[in-house]
């Protein structure tokens, strides 16, 4: 192939991701301006909104992060009187969290996560596109090599 196609593929797939990743970092800084949260913090509040008070460890795996993220993301939604920590249960170990009025609020006021932008989109594709779309992603994914495998640590 002309070396020159390559590098005119390569620049618009480059510019492409940058696009997804200023279009989050937007959001992020809308969400943390306004409502003084992090995406990592709405994701946890919006997991409690949807599915009621769960514990640390259920919270991890539904906002795809490791439980020790968790813990540092409920401190601060603590910190900031978005949730607490109850402890229901004869053995002190087992810990609930839930919102409190405030972050019941906060979840029902703060816009959605960008993810579900791209959900909702995503959604009206056919599914010729949507698999061409997982293909190429893949491919991407791959060339990174098996950096970080198993969900993200990432988050505040």
């Amino acid at each position: 192939m002309d070396p020159r196609l390559i590098e005119t593929r390569t620049r618009a797939i480059i510019r492409h991701l940058r696009r997804l990743m200023q279009a989050e970092e937007v959001y992020t800084k809308k969400l943390d301006k306004t409502f003084r949260v992090s995406v990592p913090q709405l994701n946890c509040l919006m997991a409690l909104y949807e599915k009621g008070p769960m514990s640390p460890s259920a919270i991890a795996r539904d906002i795809m992060v490791k439980s020790s993220t968790v813990t540092g993301i409920l401190d601060r939604l603590e910190t900031k009187g978005l949730v607490l920590r109850r402890r229901n249960s004869p053995d002190r170990r087992v810990i609930t969290v839930e919102l409190t009025e405030e972050g019941r609020l906060l979840a029902e006021e703060a816009p959605p996560p960008i993810q579900q932008e791209i959900m909702d989109g995503l959604s009206t594709l056919s599914p010729d596109r949507m698999d061409r779309i997982v293909e190429g992603l893949s491919i991407l994914t791959e060339l990174l090599g098996d950096q970080e495998h198993g969900p993200e640590g990432g988050g505040s």
